[in-house]
């Protein structure tokens, strides 16, 4: 069964190239990715790797949490899943006695 990590704290020249590199002596790379800015294209400092076992996923934890590389101490764990809410917040004037713009306000949305 393959596991995700989370790596935290990365340089921001780092690449996903050498995240993947950095990594690959733990085991079986299925996947790796450094995150970046949409606009800048720019590395967010963190990114994730997901090896093929489970077993190869702790050794990178254990062996790369706390470690210092390029200056920076790296947080490395096991990445949780996030619900993600794709429901915008919806907002409504509520009319106020006394104000006379709120009879111009719809409310309905």
């Amino acid at each position: 069964m393959n596991q995700k990590i989370f790596i935290g704290n990365l340089d921001f020249d780092l690449k996903t190239q050498d995240l993947e590199k950095m990594f690959s002596e733990f085991g079986e790379i299925e996947d790796c990715i450094v995150i970046t800015d949409r606009d800048t294209n720019r590395s967010k400092g963190f990114g994730f790797v997901t090896f093929k076992e489970e077993g190869e996923a702790k050794k990178a934890i254990e062996s790369m949490n706390g470690k210092e590389i390029e200056g920076r101490k790296l947080t490395v764990n096991v990445a949780e899943e996030k619900e993600r809410n794709n429901s915008r917040p919806k907002f409504e004037r509520k009319e106020v006695e006394g104000d006379e713009y709120s009879k111009y306000c719809s409310t309905a949305f």
